[in-house]
């Protein structure tokens, strides 16, 4: 025996015509015990395995290779022959049966079954927020203010630079591409009532709104999918924390707080560039200014202002949704993230859209 090894747990002897083989056949053992059995079994020869008790796969698997050379076995248990049956090559193995994929109304009735179950779901989120808006209210204090702090700064200020890059380059490309043509007429001045308009009505909410989403809500989503399937969520609710009280509601404040600076944010850099382009066309910064201001009043500003403050709330609900009920496994995350990036900028372009038709009938 080897120092530092237990003692085999299986004995083999030779009886009247037929080998005898019993005890423990596991793959600690088999080191001495299958050089063994190739040595001494011939082909012909008769194994009895009425006194073996256990056997592992390393064990089935060198039976098989004996059961290959011509061993015959007797008192076969019937564990270990299920085991043997299973270890045949010259079996095919078992298709996975697939799913058939139906008939056209088969697949539309599928898909309309899951667009009915996402709307439940956030019918049910949106209840639940409101719950959770409800219960806050008089326990403001319990709301993590550090909190909705760290996700302000996270939401607003790191997002500083990518805003104001991409609203001095929207300035610059809208101011230089109107007043070519303008220019043809003589009218390059009325370039900056084109910007004004534009800038403060539509595209500096929705450009913010478009970042925000790809920056801030698909991080929302990737977050609480991480915290889903890690359990963390079910670990908040088993110390009777709710989830939307701690999780979303700080970072659906944070957003929606952020979302309308970001966009004044976004209008004064897009004007400012516009203003440098106009400048090069003989406009002085002076008549620029004067044009937006005749141009654009209060009523436009807070139209404005006010749609960055639902998309601000849109896009940190659905991303917190989509996190919320990201599935299990290593690919749920990125899964929930994309699906939550794609919905929030089809709800951004709907909503913009439901925004034009109110206004135009407030007469704004």
């Amino acid at each position: 025996m080897r120092h530092g090894r237990t003692a085999p747990q299986w004995h083999l002897q030779e009886g009247p015509g037929i080998w005898r083989l019993g005890g423990a056949l596991r793959l600690q053992d088999l080191e001495e015990l299958w050089p063994q059995l190739r040595r001494q079994l011939k082909a012909g020869d008769a194994l009895s395995l009425h006194d073996l008790r256990e056997c592992d796969g390393a064990g089935a698997a060198m039976l098989f290779e004996l059961q290959q050379g011509g061993i015959r076995f007797t008192d076969l248990p019937d564990e270990l022959a299920r085991k043997l049956s299973q270890l045949q090559p010259q079996r095919p193995l078992p298709e996975a049966r697939s799913t058939p994929a139906g008939n056209a109304i088969s697949r539309l009735g599928r898909r309309v079954a899951q667009l009915i179950e996402l709307w439940q779901t956030q019918v049910a989120f949106v209840g639940a927020l409101l719950l959770a808006l409800r219960n806050v209210a008089p326990q403001a204090r319990t709301l993590r203010l550090r909190e909705v702090w760290r996700l302000c700064n996270d939401a607003g200020t790191n997002a500083l630079p990518i805003v104001s890059l991409i609203a001095l380059l929207l300035g610059v490309i809208l101011a230089f591409q109107s007043a070519l043509p303008m220019r043809q007429f003589g009218a390059e001045v009325f370039v900056a009532n084109l910007l004004g308009l534009s800038l403060v009505r539509e595209l500096s909410p929705l450009m913010m709104a478009i970042l925000l989403s790809g920056r801030t809500g698909a991080a929302y989503a990737a977050e609480l999918g991480t915290m889903k399937v890690n359990e963390e969520i079910n670990a908040l609710i088993t110390f009777g924390i709710d989830p939307l009280r701690f999780l979303v509601l700080p970072r659906l404040i944070a957003c929606t707080l952020m979302a309308p600076v970001l966009t004044v944010f976004a209008e004064l850099i897009g004007l400012f560039g516009g203003a440098l382009v106009m400048k090069g066309f003989g406009i002085p910064f002076s008549t620029f200014m004067n044009q937006v201001a005749s141009a654009v009043d209060v009523s436009d500003f807070v139209s404005g202002i006010a749609k960055s403050a639902i998309y601000g709330l849109e896009i940190a609900g659905i991303g917190c949704l989509f996190g919320l009920s990201a599935g299990n496994g290593a690919s749920a995350v990125g899964q929930a993230t994309t699906r939550a990036v794609v919905y929030m900028l089809v709800t951004l372009v709907v909503t913009d859209g439901l925004f034009a038709v109110v206004y135009y009938l407030m007469g704004w």
